[in-house]
């Protein structure tokens, strides 16, 4: 891209639901972590474009033992508010939850339920001009039996509690062509209430603005960003933040299949009758102009050099972790070999990474010191996944490659090759189609999780010992001779 430009995604990696706000010159963003520990990352830009993650505000989720892909923190907003830091999230088997911070990077607050509830999602709160505060939100139709239409409640300033029933605002089923309607942001501006939702789901939706005068409506709509012609599927669900020049813009997702949903940035400009023109007349842009020129380059950490006596921000488990479970040491990050369940679906120490998007290759040196019966490697995880490692046979070491599609059991995807010694390099070459090519030739197309993109970890199992992994690289490119 010419100098002073950006491409889209910004985020390329599963970054589902993002929301962002400016505090200063600094750009604050979060996003769904559904059963991700630790939940909510938050991440830091000075330019909308390089992004850092700089913590999480979830460090566990009560009672998580067991994986629960797709559950618990869905589609959060993030805002500045009275000296603090708000997020709210929808758990769509709990209710709308609500934590504060001081200073973004922590620490937060316990999270406070003010709406208990089945399929309470997308919730986003409001504090208006005259210091009256209100939360709207969605709903999940799975839990509650309704959607597509979204709910306002007049708010305690301080969040503790909600001060009246309800209503609703807007009905998706009396707009035509309207389905799903969900993920609103709620905002003001020249004394006109906006909310900004998307619609017609994940995959092939798009994004409306609703517009009134009064904040309970009655709201008109029009769609602002679309499809068209264009290879951005579904662009919508994110989040309308100006810029210290005075510039708009507005993050999007896309869904990527097993890249998760994707981050673009479209620049946002109004029209004479004060409605928002996002993108090129509402279709997504590849790229535009940089927000705040002269930053540095920046993205999420990936990869892990074990350098630092602890787990990189960008790992993340499918359960609270045991205190036992994993030690970094000496530039290796050494998984005790736990018992459990053969499907790595259902195994809760499996420490993993969104997977990136586009061409890349990820490397990691492994030794198990473990009983016989044990295995450790590396996994591309989602509905189905795959993995390659070392197992620990009756007839000695082997370089094992088994993948197991949805709902089956595992099995081998390339012959179990014997090992002189319980050691191995291991390494997986993934193309821009999420096609995987493992050191063994063996060959797996990544297909997404639930609600959520493949991942890449680690694991170890067995009743005893562990397994050692010396640096995990992820460097773009990759041969994909195969």
């Amino acid at each position: 891209m010419p100098e002073g430009t950006y491409r889209n995604p910004v985020l390329n990696a599963d970054w589902s639901d993002p929301d962002v706000i400016r505090v200063g010159d600094d750009f604050y963003l979060t996003a769904s972590s559904f059963s991700k520990v630790p939940g909510l990352p938050i991440l830091h830009s000075r330019d909308l474009v390089n992004w850092s993650i700089v913590g999480h505000a979830l460090d566990e989720l009560e009672g998580l033992t067991k994986p629960e892909p797709g559950c618990r923190v869905w589609a959060p907003s993030l805002r500045h508010h009275d000296g603090r830091f708000w997020i709210f999230y929808g758990d769509p088997d709990r209710g709308i939850h609500v934590l504060t911070a001081t200073d973004p990077r922590g620490p937060w607050s316990r999270p406070h339920l003010i709406k208990p509830g089945q399929g309470l999602i997308d919730p986003c709160p409001f504090w208006d001009d005259d210091g009256a505060a209100y939360l709207v939100h969605g709903w999940a139709k799975s839990r509650s039996g309704v959607n597509n239409r979204l709910t306002l409640h007049r708010m305690d300033p301080d969040a503790r509690r909600l001060l009246d029933a309800g209503q609703v605002v807007i009905d998706g089923d009396l707009l035509p062509g309207y389905r799903t309607l969900e993920g609103p942001k709620l905002y003001k501006r020249d004394g006109d209430y906006w909310i900004f939702a998307p619609a017609g789901g994940v995959t092939d939706g798009w994004q409306s603005a609703f517009r009134a005068k009064d904040i309970a409506g009655p709201y008109t709509d029009r769609i602002v960003l679309e499809q068209g012609d264009t290879d951005v599927n579904g662009p919508h669900q994110g989040a309308w933040v100006d810029a210290p020049d005075g510039s708009h813009w507005f993050l999007h997702f896309q869904d990527r299949g097993p890249f998760g949903r994707v981050v673009h940035l479209q620049p946002l400009r109004w029209s004479e009758d004060g409605w928002p023109i996002v993108g090129d007349a509402g279709r997504p842009v590849p790229g535009s102009r940089m927000p705040v020129p002269g930053q540095p380059a920046a993205a999420p950490a990936s990869g892990d050099a074990f350098a630092s006596g602890k787990l990189g921000a960008q790992w993340h488990w499918p359960v609270n972790p045991g205190p036992a479970w994993w030690k970094v040491e000496d530039g290796t990050l050494n998984l005790a070999c736990l018992p459990g369940p053969d499907d790595l679906r259902e195994r809760g120490n499996v420490v993993g990474q969104r997977l990136p998007g586009g061409r890349f290759t990820a490397r990691t040196s492994l030794t198990l010191d473990a009983a016989p019966g044990s295995r450790a490697g590396l996994a591309i995880l989602g509905h189905a996944y795959a993995w390659l490692g070392v197992e620990l046979t009756a007839e000695g070491p082997v370089l094992a490659c088994r993948t197991a599609d949805a709902g089956q059991t595992e099995r081998d995807l390339v012959a179990p090759m014997p090992l002189r010694q319980p050691k191995a390099e291991l390494t997986v070459e993934v193309d821009d189609d999420g096609r995987c090519l493992l050191t063994t030739g063996g060959v797996f197309n990544a297909v997404p999780g639930r609600w959520v993109g493949a991942v890449i970890g680690l694991f170890a199992a067995g009743g005893a010992g562990r397994a050692g992994f010396q640096r995990f690289d992820i460097d773009p490119g990759g041969r994909q001779d195969s």
